[in-house]
């Protein structure tokens, strides 16, 4: 009762908006796998440019194709670049992060040298790099931006691993033969699943935006397939003659970066022991 009454008082404003926010969008692309209101590619010359309405919610772009349908289809491609990104750039992550936390040494210079020389650039510039000299598309661009979150997951994993490795379960494990693997597995990695599922809700979101900035720049999704950015780029050429083509896109990906940081604010509340009772 008292650890119900505990999370209760815990669930704050930024998780419960953040869920909802990135609730609507699973909901959203649920539904595109099974319904859009238009076919996503399919193109009207007569109807380019038409305003919003009851036929086009969104309006049409330059092709005459459903705005609503193309953000619905670019749902996917987000959320499947950004998951793929992310659970990459952890598990590598997380897997460097704890033999180096764990084992030191030469392991951890060399690990450390690894990171640094990641770090060393900018993300998007890193990311930019890989695409350009391996070539645009999806799987070129989730290798990049799966790159680019591994520096960010092994600090977490090897700070979490430095702080408990010492203490005295782990030690208890070690004394009755308990081999490193499963000691790293078992005994110290749950430990520290709370600041990596936190790094991963702020992560996705970064790797949203990476993406829509990879493909506004032509070098993410390709064509035919829909990509919020992708759609912005599209778009810039008519910000007078058709305003709708661009807010559209723009502020779907806004509301989604803003969900994924606001739902990784309300988990990193949730699980804060720490964290003040309202």
């Amino acid at each position: 009762m008292e650890l119900g009454k505990m999370i209760k008082r815990k669930i704050s404003f930024h998780l419960l908006t953040g869920g909802l926010i990135v609730g609507f969008f699973l909901l959203m692309l649920i539904v595109s796998f099974f319904y859009t209101p238009f076919p996503v590619n399919e193109m009207h010359s007569s109807e380019r440019f038409l305003p919003p309405g009851r036929a086009y919610l969104l309006g049409t772009d330059n092709f005459g194709r459903d705005i609503l349908s193309r953000i619905m289809k670019g749902t996917q491609t987000a959320f499947f670049v950004g998951t793929l990104a992310v659970c990459l750039g952890l598990v590598t992550g997380a897997g460097l992060g704890a033999a180096s936390g764990y084992f030191g040494g030469w392991v951890d210079r060399l690990i450390g040298q690894l990171t640094a020389t990641i770090q060393a650039f900018p993300g998007v510039l890193f990311a930019l790099m890989i695409v350009a000299v391996c070539g645009p598309g999806a799987v070129n661009t989730i290798l990049a931006l799966s790159i680019t979150a591994i520096p960010g997951f092994t600090r977490i994993t090897r700070s979490g691993f430095l702080q408990f490795k010492e203490c005295s379960f782990v030690e208890a494990a070690k004394t009755i033969g308990v081999g490193p693997l499963r000691i790293m597995l078992r005994h110290i990695l749950p430990q520290i699943l709370p600041e990596l599922l936190v790094a991963a809700s702020t992560g996705f979101s970064s790797a949203l935006l990476a993406e829509a900035g990879l493909s506004y720049l032509g070098l993410g999704v390709q064509p035919p397939e829909p990509s919020w950015g992708r759609m912005l780029n599209e778009a810039q050429g008519y910000l007078f003659r058709a305003p709708w083509y661009s807010l559209a896109p723009g502020l779907v990906l806004i509301l989604a970066v803003l969900g994924f940081n606001l739902l990784s604010d309300g988990i990193r509340d949730l699980l804060d022991p720490n964290a003040e009772e309202g």
